[in-house]
């Protein structure tokens, strides 16, 4: 009961970033599966956790007609961001909520992710009080360890349901044979918001630059993640190929 009482008295924001202009994929939020865009689902997915508001963050307006099309609501953002976070601080601060503890950034090219997996990663934020949060599954091929489209996350601890182990590492790399607990890490974070304000405002780090990872942003310039662990991998869009699969998936659940 305490638990739930203080999981309601902490305001909460899911936004969630959204761009055109992917490099593999073009115009992939507008994609539609069961006739429902990709951005969307994602909407759908945030809104199913209970947990708050969910507003998309976009720079283009025709990601903002389709997700008022399909109820949702979303805001304009400008087209010279770093990477899906600077996005989300500067709709916040468009937003204009300032009551707001924590921010819950949703990759928009998850249509697929468990709204429990979610749920559960606020939940231990929370519990822990801590600054970022994000989610990791099993590897269960040893394909992805190789595949740099695959982010890998190394964990100071095995993960487990019930804890909230530290983040060593983010790597596209194999990591595996530094250290056994490695994991796929999930794209989504949940900030305080004070730490995603101190986050944005702080410099790009060589380390960030090299690997193409925006949270080594925060290892480099000592700020913890905690990572919990994920019931599975939701398939991202990254490619048609990741497209017609998920697709697939879907509209046959359906």
């Amino acid at each position: 009961m305490h638990r739930l009482k203080t999981l309601r008295m902490s305001k909460v924001l899911i936004l969630i970033p959204s761009r055109m202009a992917a490099q593999r994929l073009p115009g992939k939020p507008l994609l539609e599966i069961n006739n429902i865009p990709i951005i969307s689902h994602v909407v759908k997915r945030g809104q199913e956790t209970g947990l708050g508001e969910v507003i998309v963050c976009a720079e283009d307006k025709e990601i903002l007609s389709a997700v008022k099309k399909n109820g949702g609501r979303s805001i304009l953002t400008g087209n010279y961001h770093k990477n899906g976070t600077e996005r989300i601080y500067e709709g916040l601060q468009k937003l204009g909520i300032k009551d707001a503890d924590h921010v819950i950034s949703l990759q928009g090219d998850e249509p697929a992710i468990n709204p429990e997996d979610i749920k559960n990663l606020y939940s231990f934020m929370i519990k822990y009080n801590s600054d970022i949060g994000t989610l990791a599954a099993e590897i269960k091929e040893d394909s992805m360890l190789n595949n740099e489209s695959v982010v890998k996350v190394e964990t100071g601890e095995k993960l487990k349901k019930n804890n909230f182990a530290l983040a060593l590492n983010f790597s596209r790399k194999d990591l595996s044979k530094e250290n056994s607990n490695v994991y796929h890490h999930i794209g989504i974070y949940c900030y305080k918001t004070s730490i995603l304000e101190k986050f944005v405002n702080l410099k790009q780090t060589v380390n960030e630059i090299k690997n193409r990872l925006e949270q080594l942003r925060a290892i480099d310039n000592s700020i913890k993640i905690n990572v919990a662990l994920a019931e599975s991998s939701p398939i991202g869009v990254d490619t048609k190929e990741d497209y017609l699969a998920l697709k697939k998936i879907m509209e046959y659940k359906s």
